[in-house]
């Protein structure tokens, strides 16, 4: 059996269609040459022995009147006439006229002029039927060129026709026999087997899948067992994980959970998997929580096995590559609740510890300041330059102590969840204007020009008003406090589609952006830093504004200052 490759039958196939456009080619070019041919015969020969012959009549008409001589004009088309005799007759009939012609010189009466005329006229009706025989001879050829040129046509799109739809299927279908192959591969249908009966390149390219496909069959047999042992330790580990561990795949559908998960649930771990974890969703609430996507930094607090524990939960997404593409395909997640109930107890203790030590410090810290202001009063007596120094101290360190003081309750009542919220329709001038009069004189004690931006016509936010100043104010005075001597401080507010941006400018040294993500962080200071402070006022504002359903934040470069800003909702 002849062996033919693709190549060769690609290249038989396009010399057939190269053969066929040859031949209709060469048909139809054969046929125009001819078609040309008879058409100059007809206007060439028999149109030029017309004009002859009327030019001799027009000489005789001139011969007629002067009576004199011939005509030289006769003379030239009588002699162009003799050399261009093509019809049967027409010679005769040339000799004719000439020996008329010649006969004049001795007898030029009207009689044989008369006669030459009529041979003339005889000359140009010859013509004349021998175009009119010519033009049917032409329109017959070209009929037959018609009908030719239709059969021809007709064969040959019959035959292009039928390679077209028969040809490339030489090639096409086992391409798709091979590509529907391959996707049963893919499939995992590690049977199946391509059969090509050519004896081609497509042959031995069927022998190589064949040969894959029964490697990849052997394999899948062998490590079958081996997965399964794999499947079975994997579940056992994760049983017996203290942590509650929940597997779901890209479509959300349970694919493993532990007995812890199980419990905290309150559900069957076994009756679980395989289900939908948003119809799990829609009768249990713990899991609806741990569906949803967004962000908390909060614990979870869950009542599960008679007592309350707290959980941080930590979502692992699962990515593999596309084994067509190799791009990244999400293949699911893993929800891992940490058990942080003890830590939990240890920050709560811590915090209520905080709050009853700032508590108790509070009336001492109060008893001292008040007796700092007797000893200033005059009525008590009169004290030296040295002792008001003292005295100055004492009241500094005071007010400082109450500062942490109150820091250190408010940070409390953050953490404890017990911040008293009262929701005003807030004008945002009155949130400027409390904390630019209240570090006026520090301002101006440290020649720093406070610049308010104009508020304009701006809406009103739905704020508490004393937290939303505190926050001003703290920002406000961090600003002044780092503020360079002589400089100046921006103090703005601007729309941002449904809510009020605040922003604090200053032109210090900023912060460095190492530190950005950590500023708001509780008891966190920029090292290096001189300007004092516990660092817990950007923390206690950053729970503030968030308890507002709000948003704060900082942008700073280096050596060029800092902007403080944080957004709350308009009155809708």
């Amino acid at each position: 059996m002849i062996r033919l490759k693709i190549k060769s039958k690609l290249s038989l196939g396009f010399s057939f269609l190269f053969i066929v456009m040859l031949l209709i080619g060469g048909v139809g070019a054969f046929f125009i040459y001819r078609i040309g041919t008879e058409s100059k015969a007809i206007l060439k020969d028999n149109y030029d022995s017309i004009i002859y012959s009327k030019s001799m009549l027009e000489a005789l008409d001139e011969l007629d009147a002067n009576k004199t001589k011939t005509s030289d004009q006769f003379e030239e088309n009588l002699a162009k006439q003799e050399r261009n005799i093509t019809e049967r007759g027409e010679k005769e009939l040339t000799a004719a006229i000439r020996g008329a012609y010649e006969g004049l010189t001795t007898d030029n009466t009207p009689v044989r002029i008369a006669s030459i005329r009529q041979v003339l006229y005889q000359v140009i009706d010859v013509n004349m039927q021998a175009i009119v025989r010519k033009n049917n001879v032409a329109q017959h050829t070209i009929n037959q060129v018609l009908l030719y040129m239709g059969v021809l046509g007709s064969i040959c799109f019959l035959l292009v026709f039928t390679f077209i739809i028969n040809f490339p299927g030489y090639i096409a279908n086992p391409i798709r026999d091979l590509t529907a192959s391959i996707q049963q591969i893919a499939n995992k249908n590690y049977s199946e087997r391509l059969h090509f009966h050519s004896n081609d390149e497509f042959a031995v390219l069927a022998d190589a899948f064949n040969t894959m496909a029964q490697k990849l069959d052997d394999y899948e047999n062998s490590s079958l067992a081996k997965l399964m042992f794999e499947k079975k330790r994997i579940e056992t580990i994760i049983n017996n994980m203290k942590d509650p561990i929940i597997g779901l795949n890209e479509k959300g559908i349970i694919l493993f959970i532990n007995e812890e998960g199980g419990k905290i649930l309150g559900l069957d771990p076994q009756q679980l998997v395989g289900k939908q974890a948003p119809e799990v969703a829609q009768r249990n609430d713990l899991m609806r929580t741990l569906l949803n996507t967004e962000e908390s930094i909060k614990p979870l607090k869950i009542f599960a096995d008679n007592k309350e524990s707290y959980f941080n939960r930590e979502t692992l997404t699962v990515s593999g590559k596309n084994e067509k593409d190799d791009t990244l395909v999400n293949l699911g997640k893993v929800i891992i609740l940490k058990n942080i109930t003890k830590f939990q107890e240890l920050d709560l203790a811590k915090t209520n510890f905080m709050a009853t030590i700032s508590h108790e410090l509070k009336t001492p810290i109060a008893s001292i300041k008040l007796s700092s202001r007797l000893l200033e009063d005059h009525r008590i007596g009169n004290i030296n330059s040295e002792q008001q120094e003292l005295v100055n101290n004492i009241k500094g360190e005071t007010e400082r102590l109450l500062k942490i003081t109150g820091e250190l309750l408010d940070l409390a009542q953050v953490e404890t969840g017990k911040i008293h919220l009262t929701f005003l329709k807030v004008n945002p001038q009155e949130v400027i204007s409390y904390a630019v009069d209240s570090l006026r004189f520090q301002a101006q004690q440290k020649q720093v020009q406070l610049e308010v931006a104009p508020v304009g016509n701006l809406p009103c936010i739905q704020a508490d008003l004393e937290k939303t100043a505190w926050v001003m104010v703290n920002l406000l005075s961090n600003a002044i406090r780092y503020a360079p001597e002589q400089s100046k401080i921006i103090i703005n507010v601007t729309q941002k589609t449904d809510s009020l941006e605040f922003s604090v400018q200053d032109f210090g040294k900023g912060v460095d952006s190492q530190y950005a993500d950590k500023i708001f962080d509780k008891f966190f200071r920029v090292p290096g830093s001189n300007a004092g402070g516990t660092g817990l006022g950007l923390a206690i504002a950053k729970e503030f504004i968030s308890a507002q359903k709000g948003e704060i934040g900082l942008e700073s470069q280096p050596g060029k200052g800092a902007r403080f800003w944080f957004r709350l909702p308009v009155v809708m």
